[in-house]
């Protein structure tokens, strides 16, 4: 059993670091909770316990201080629902008077929320002195904000030194995004296939560097296929490129071969004769793409060529869709090669999805609860899988 599952919280405040970084509309609706639901198993067992709950969160990135947008008092009636109808109380600042007080006289079985972190420009800064006064509002303190664990922040990283012992621990969404973790980066069952996509080579190569000493298959699809196409001099197109990523491209696919791992490039794209939803498509093999033409998705021979490789894998990473899959004519490549996740998972194989663009997508295809696990942390995970210690999981452990 973990720390936080076999403490008991009973007459005790539990300040809580949670992710509640979630996207509003204009009318400052939630437009997605799952951030929010995902700290809540965290919440209910503190209370169950009869202990109190202080949350604190950063929401967007406030430039000068307090302002109306980013206010954590449009998530109150949310977070409330989500606890089923529990009363949360709200601070208007993080450490002011407001806080101080409603935070000591919190009541067992009480949720309080204090204002967004990064009103404060200490909080970013990683100051001692604000850190200190963020853990006087509880007694012990929790870190369940794993998308925010790799940032050496006041809230993150910096209290825990206020808190020894047995006063710091993970939460159960920290302690579930580890484990998943680790799962497949330290104990990959073979053959482990990684599937990354998205636009920049030079947003993953540190990334790709450590797979190669881990995974037996790295699938490229996305905007960073085409570096790779170009780099071993296919014509592309007017395809996105960083043309100055040729040379790199090629060193990691000659280290690939070094290490025996196989770089699966897609043969064949659907291409658009401009950026736009409604341009005109076709399906072209990747040696030779028409002048004027850009990739904007994977196609047939590609999703082929991939779907063997992950329904014949036991551990899957994915990280980054396959293509503009936010638009109607260019989602059907990382639609595929989602489903194709879930039916290996279905087979026995572990599935690791995670990343903003591939989490909204397997959301967005409702596939969720069709793979093993779904991080909430993007940046985050990322930096654990290039081999990173991660601030907020240092100060845990440390």
């Amino acid at each position: 059993m973990s720390k936080f599952q076999s403490h008991n919280f009973s007459g005790q405040k539990a300040l809580i670091r949670v992710d509640f970084n979630v996207p509003l509309d204009s009318e400052y609706n939630i437009t997605d909770d799952n951030r929010m639901r995902a700290a809540i198993p965290t919440i209910n067992k503190v209370l169950a316990d009869g202990g109190s709950v202080i949350l604190m969160s950063h929401l967007g990135r406030p430039k000068d201080g307090p302002t109306d947008k980013y206010s954590l008092k449009h998530l109150v009636s949310r977070l409330s629902e989500l606890l089923d109808g529990a009363k949360v109380q709200f601070a208007t600042d993080s450490v002011g008077e407001d806080a101080q007080q409603k935070s000591a006289a919190l009541q067992p079985g009480e949720v309080l929320l204090v204002e967004n972190l990064r009103f404060q420009k200490e909080e970013e800064k990683g100051d001692e002195n604000f850190a200190e006064k963020l853990s006087k509002l509880g007694d012990l303190y929790v870190n369940d904000a794993f998308g925010t664990a790799h940032r050496p922040h006041a809230s993150t990283a910096v209290i825990a030194k206020f808190f020894p012992g047995v006063k710091k621990m993970f939460g159960l969404l920290m302690e579930a995004e580890i484990v998943a973790a680790d799962k497949v980066l330290k104990n990959a069952e073979q053959p482990f296939t990684a599937i990354l996509g998205g636009a920049k080579v030079s947003d993953k190569i540190e990334l790709i560097e450590s797979l190669m000493e881990r995974a037996h298959f790295i699938i490229i699809g996305g905007g960073m296929a085409y570096t790779f196409l170009k780099a071993q001099g296919k014509e592309i197109g007017t395809s996105m490129v960083e043309m100055d990523k040729l040379d790199l491209a090629l060193e990691l696919l000659a280290k690939a071969k070094e290490k025996n791992v196989n770089i699966i490039l897609p043969p064949d794209s659907v291409v658009a004769d401009r950026f736009a939803a409604d341009a005109n498509t076709m399906t072209v093999s990747n040696d030779h793409m028409p002048v004027g033409w850009m990739g904007l998705d994977i196609a047939e021979e590609a999703i082929d060529l991939f779907g063997n490789i992950i329904l014949g894998s036991k551990t899957i990473l994915w990280n980054g869709p396959m293509g503009v899959f936010e638009m109607e004519k260019f989602h059907y490549g990382t639609l595929e090669i989602a489903n194709l996740v879930a039916n290996a998972t279905a087979l026995g194989a572990y599935s690791l999805v995670g990343g903003g663009d591939s989490v909204a997508a397997i959301n967005k295809f409702d596939l969720a609860d069709k793979v093993s696990y779904v991080s909430t942390g993007g940046g985050a995970m990322l930096e654990y899988f290039e081999g990173k210690e991660l601030p907020g999981i240092a100060a845990i452990n440390s």
